[in-house]
Parts: structure tokens; sequence; C-alpha cells
């Protein structure tokens, strides 16, 4: 807790400071970027090297495990960013993430060094909680529509085109797994209130994007 005090404090110290000599970057349609964030390519001492972002083809981007995501917006109150895989089409149900990214890809603790960030937890600015939800993709041998949780994506998705295909939002446990079934990807929301049962809502949430701080 201390640790995460002092981290508050020497952010909003160095933000007041900082805000008198450095200018905000712009990319695209996130302007305004100040600190603790950057654009790459931005003086070392008007922010955090962590929290850099790129600028690619007017479009603000945040690289992230050797990947890269499309910034949505950023909200300097408790400093989070929204970011979406690029893949994702809004209007396109077949559209799909290209990577399998889960809640136990972030770090527990924001004095963990692998990384500066969290999700799903508290922001240590002002102790808000983080919407993150999963959404799973499973493919079956086998149809298995009956069960409650599982949503038929069969008409947009088809694993190597065979097997039956299906959505499920939320964490899905080893037992709720059926027999002959597969995970084939998961992928996060931080979209608070959707459709559990409709496969149009679960994609516009995935599109909506997820936020991380």
């Amino acid at each position: 807790m201390v640790v995460l005090l002092l981290l508050v404090h020497h952010i909003c110290a160095t933000k007041d400071e900082q805000e008198h000599v450095c200018p905000p970057s712009s990319c695209g349609k996130i302007t305004n970027i100040s600190y603790p964030f950057r654009l790459k390519g931005d003086p070392e001492e008007c922010s955090v090297k962590m929290y850099e972002l790129g600028c690619e083809n007017n479009v603000t981007v945040l690289y992230l495990y050797s990947a890269k995501y499309h910034v949505q917006s950023i909200n300097y109150k408790n400093y989070t960013v929204r970011v979406v895989d690029p893949a994702l089409q809004h209007h396109n149900l077949s559209s799909l993430p290209l990577r399998f990214l889960s809640r136990s890809n972030f770090s527990d603790t924001y004095t963990d060094t692998t990384g500066p960030f969290q999700a799903g937890l508290n922001a240590f600015y002002n102790g808000e909680s983080l919407s993150f939800e999963h959404i799973v993709f499973v493919n079956c041998n086998h149809s298995v529509g009956e069960k409650g949780k599982y949503v038929e994506i069969g008409e947009w998705v088809k694993w190597e085109g065979k097997g039956y295909a299906y959505a499920i939002v939320g964490d899905l446990r080893a037992e709720d797994l059926e027999v002959g079934c597969e995970v084939k990807l998961v992928a996060p929301t931080s979209l608070s209130t959707f459709d559990n049962n409709s496969y149009t809502a679960m994609h516009t949430a995935l599109s909506y994007g997820f936020e991380i701080s």
C-alpha cells in the first residue's frame, strides 16, 4: 500500500510539473496525450517510458506482449487505456481477435517489473474497479447447443471448417467444458453490460475493447 501511495504521489506531482513544459501530443482520434502516457519520440522527461504509445498511419497504438492494439480512449482519472485488437471489424461477425488474451496475462501488482499493466483489479488512483470480462470460443465435435452457456456461432465462425462453434461469456471452469469440446480462443472486453445470449452483442463487446491500467 505504501508503494502504491508513493507511486500515485510521484505521478501526480510530476504531472503538475510537466504540464508547464511538455505540450500534449496527438495521433488520429486520440488527442491531448499527456503524462504519464507519451508517444514514441516524445521527450523522455515528459512521461513514463513504460506507458509509451505509438502512432502508425494516424492510429494510436499500444504495444503489449509483442502485439499491437489500437487505442480507443485514455482515462486520466484512473490512468487506464482502452484498446482493441486491430483484427476485429465492428460489423463483421466473422472477424476475431488475433491473440489469445486473458486476465492471467496481466500482473497482479504495480510493482511487477515485467509489465506496467493490470486488468480487472482496482485502479490505483481512485480505487475504481476495472470491468474485465472473458469471451471464450470453443469448438466441439458434436452439438451442445442445448447447454445454457453455449451460444452457437457456426454461421460466422468455423474452426478448420469442421465441428460446432460456440461462444461463452465469462470464465470457463474445467467442469463447464463439455466432453469433445476444445477452447480455441479467449478474448477480453470491458463493456460492462451486454446480452450473454447474443453473439452479435458479444462481438460488439469485443469491438468495444478492454481497459487496462
